[in-house]
């Protein structure tokens, strides 16, 4: 018995060694290195960088070398990017456990930015699908950059003629990831109805656009502030949050979308219909377990219950950007733009980002 105890108390002492250290390694962060020199006679273009984690503090507006196409890529002069979420996780490296993909101590790649819109200045020799002065839009690591590279079979697509530049960029990430958690994980139908807890941010304005899009009953939950503007892109009925809360209103709904997360899964499963879904985008702030808990408890949760809640976490295809790009033509879906940036200031547009209160997407402008 003794003997047992002994292992156990091992096996104990080494998972709390080895978690230790896993956590020591993966917060800890590098200071920022020095710009590496750039060789003379080389082409340059404006970029931001960030050589550390940190806060917008950590993020340079200098000079680097523009790239060229390989033989399967394609150049593009940027017009216009958009900031996102997804931007501001990477800056910080938070929470810590992307840091296994990022990069341990400080980032791998030092560019920033994924949304952008723009023209084809050059293309590989292999390329078949655009050529030179082709209108263009689609995500790139590095965006926040005079140009980017990328290759023509990645998430690039043709702008249509009636859509702006800055509309096409603020498309990419938030609207696929409301496109894809309405349609492939929600399973919205004609006629059903759906709520979106969040509907004026970035993501949430595209899912109430495209909710209408498919036919929906669309509910929106947001500030004061935004209730008309929420109305006036499509939703239904609108909640003020300040004033109702959704999950005592004693309405049902075959889908929620939520991009808040203020609420328990109890209290929203209070309000679906008996087979209905919950989708989870995002979670909530934190370096460590905050924003896993929220997956954690709906894994738990979806065996014991007939309602599904799940998270969603979006893919950048290109035949999905084909599809938004539809949406923007005919008018049923159109961005909603709450500030714009010079690329010298994409460090004041992601503070303004990650105060959390922005109404459709923040710009940078590079016109």
């Amino acid at each position: 018995m003794k003997l047992r105890y002994k292992i156990t108390g091992g096996i104990l002492i080494f998972l709390a060694v080895a978690i230790s250290s896993l956590a020591l390694v993966l917060g800890y962060t590098s200071a920022c290195e020095p710009a590496p020199a750039v060789s003379d006679g080389t082409q340059l273009m404006k970029a931001i960088v960030y050589r550390c984690y940190g806060s917008p503090d950590v993020l340079e507006f200098v000079d680097v070398a523009k790239p060229t196409p390989a033989d399967d890529e394609v150049l593009v002069k940027v017009h216009a990017a958009a900031v996102n979420p997804y931007d501001w996780h990477y800056m910080r490296g938070s929470p810590y456990l992307m840091r296994l993909g990022s990069g341990l101590g400080a980032p791998k790649n030092t560019r920033l930015g994924v949304d952008f819109a723009g023209t084809v200045e050059a293309v590989g020799s292999d390329v078949k699908r655009f050529m030179p002065g082709d209108e263009v839009f689609g995500g790139s690591n590095g965006a926040f950059a005079e140009y980017v590279t990328m290759g023509e079979d990645r998430a690039l697509v043709m702008k249509p003629a009636d859509v702006t530049f800055e509309q096409a960029a603020a498309a990419p990430i938030a609207a696929i990831t409301a496109l894809q958690a309405l349609r492939d994980k929600g399973k919205l139908e004609p006629g059903q109805k759906v709520l979106i807890n969040g509907a004026s941010g970035g993501v949430g304005t595209f899912a109430v656009q495209i909710a209408k899009s498919f036919g929906a009953e669309v509910t929106g939950v947001c500030s004061t502030r935004n209730v008309e503007m929420v109305r006036s892109i499509g939703a239904d009925h609108v909640f003020d949050y300040t004033k109702e809360d959704y999950t005592e209103s004693g309405k049902r709904y075959d889908l929620i979308v939520d991009m808040v997360g203020n609420h328990s899964l109890l209290a929203n499963r209070g309000v679906l219909t008996p087979d209905g879904k919950f989708v989870m985008i995002g979670g909530a702030k934190g370096n460590w377990l905050a924003p896993l808990m929220g997956p954690i408890k709906a894994l738990v949760l979806s065996p014991f219950v007939g309602q599904e809640f799940g998270l969603m976490i979006a893919k950048m295809k290109q035949e999905d950007l084909t599809i938004l790009g539809g949406l923007m033509q005919t008018g049923q879906v159109t961005p909603v733009i709450d500030s714009r940036y010079r690329l010298s200031e994409v460090a004041d547009a992601i503070r303004h980002s990650e105060e959390g209160h922005a109404r459709g997407k923040i710009i940078i402008d590079l016109e």
